[in-house]
C-alpha cells in the first residue's frame, strides 16, 4: 500500500503543472461574435471549463486549475444571474480546480461623435491587472510550470515578457478566444518560437465539454439559463 502511494505522488510530482488564465471579458465577447456567424455556438455558453481545457493538455502535464477573470455585468440582473449560474455550475463540478477572480465596471460618460449628445456607458476595469498580478504571483511562488493565457489582449504582453525575463524556466502558451485576434500578442508569441492556438478551430472539444442542463453535486443543483437552451 505504501509503495502504491509513493508511486502515485512520485508520478504526480514528475508532471508539468499547468494553469489556465481566462480573460473572461475577451472570451465572452468572442463567443458572442462567434454565435453571430454560427448560431450553433450558443450551446457552448454552458461549458465545463476544466473539461474543455484538459483536452489541450499533454500526457506529461497536469491541469491544476482554470482561473476565470470576470466582472459582474453592470445594471443587468438577467446577465448577472446567467453569469452566476455558469460559475456556480463549474464550481460544483470542479470545486478545487475552477476559480473566479472578479473585477468591476465603472460608469463613464461619453460624447457621441455624430450628434454630440452625452450618454452613459460602462468601462470594464481591473481584469488586465488581476490577470497580470496572478501570472506573476504564480510564477514567483513556483505554483506552476506552464501558464496558458486565454486572451487576445495585447495589454497582457508586458507581464508575459516579465515572466520570460525573470522566470526563464517557466513556459507559456496563448489561446485566442473565438473571433478574437491580436497582431501584437501573436508576434510576441512567434518571437518565442511558439504558435497561437485558436479556440474557434476546436469545435469538437467545445461540444465534448457541454454541461448537462442541470448540474448536481454535493446535494446542490444549478440549471442552465432558459435563454441559453438550444
Amino acid at each position: 500500500m505504501f509503495g502504491a502511494i509513493f508511486f502515485y505522488f512520485s508520478y504526480v510530482s514528475d508532471m508539468e503543472r499547468v494553469n489556465i488564465y481566462v480573460d473572461g471579458f475577451n472570451y465572452f465577447y468572442g463567443m458572442k461574435s462567434m454565435k453571430a456567424v454560427d448560431n450553433d455556438w450558443q450551446k457552448f455558453y454552458w461549458l465545463n471549463y476544466v473539461k474543455l481545457f484538459e483536452q489541450f493538455i499533454g500526457e506529461n502535464q497536469l491541469l491544476q486549475k482554470v482561473i476565470y477573470f470576470a466582472a459582474p455585468p453592470p445594471s443587468d440582473m438577467e446577465a448577472k444571474t446567467k453569469q452566476k449560474s455558469l460559475f456556480d455550475a463549474n464550481k460544483l463540478l470542479n470545486p478545487e480546480r475552477f476559480e473566479v477572480v472578479m473585477g468591476r465596471f465603472n460608469r463613464i460618460t461619453l460624447k457621441c461623435k455624430i450628434c454630440k449628445e452625452r450618454y452613459a456607458a460602462y468601462e470594464e476595469k481591473q481584469t488586465d491587472v488581476n490577470i497580470a498580478i496572478r501570472l506573476m504571483r504564480d510564477s514567483f511562488l513556483d505554483n506552476v510550470d506552464t501558464l496558458v493565457l486565454v486572451s487576445a489582449d495585447s495589454d497582457l504582453v508586458p507581464p508575459l515578457k516579465s515572466i520570460k525575463e525573470l522566470y526563464p524556466d517557466k513556459k507559456f502558451r496563448v489561446y485566442f478566444p473565438p473571433k478574437k485576434v491580436s497582431v501584437t500578442l501573436e508576434q510576441f508569441v512567434k518571437q518565442q518560437g511558439k504558435s497561437i492556438i485558436r479556440l474557434e478551430n476546436n469545435k469538437r472539444k467545445f461540444s465534448y465539454s457541454i454541461m448537462p442542463d442541470t448540474v448536481t453535486a454535493e446535494g446542490k443543483s444549478v440549471t442552465i439559463p432558459d435563454s441559453w437552451k438550444m
